[in-house]
C-alpha cells in the first residue's frame, strides 16, 4: 500500500475506534507497538518503520497531537508518501 488512509469503526452511530494505516510494503504486520502522546499506539515492522497509528478514542483525539506524531514518526525514519498533506499530517480544518 503506498497510500494513507484512515479507518473508522462505529458503534451506535458514534466512533469507537480508529486506524491510521500508513505506507506499508506487501506483507508487513506490526511486530512492535509503542505508546505515544494523546494516547496513540503506534505499530512498527519488524525493521522498524512505522506501519500505523492506532487511534482508541478517535472522539477525544486532537488532530495537533496526531500531526505531532507523524512529523516525529518522519523524523524517525525518513521523508514519508502519501499522508494526508503536502507535511505529512490531517487537514484539521
Amino acid at each position: 500500500m503506498k497510500n494513507s488512509y484512515l479507518e473508522v469503526t462505529y458503534r451506535n452511530g458514534r466512533p469507537l475506534a480508529a486506524y491510521y494505516y500508513l505506507p506499508r510494503h506487501d506483507g508487513d504486520t506490526s511486530a512492535r507497538t509503542e505508546r505515544v502522546e494523546g494516547g496513540l499506539l503506534v505499530d512498527f515492522s519488524s525493521d522498524g518503520r512505522p506501519i500505523g497509528i492506532e487511534i482508541p478514542s478517535p472522539s477525544q483525539l486532537d488532530l495537533r497531537t496526531l500531526n505531532k506524531t507523524l512529523v516525529r514518526l518522519r523524523a524517525r525514519t525518513g521523508p514519508a508518501r502519501g499522508h494526508g498533506t503536502a507535511r505529512g499530517g490531517l487537514r484539521t480544518g
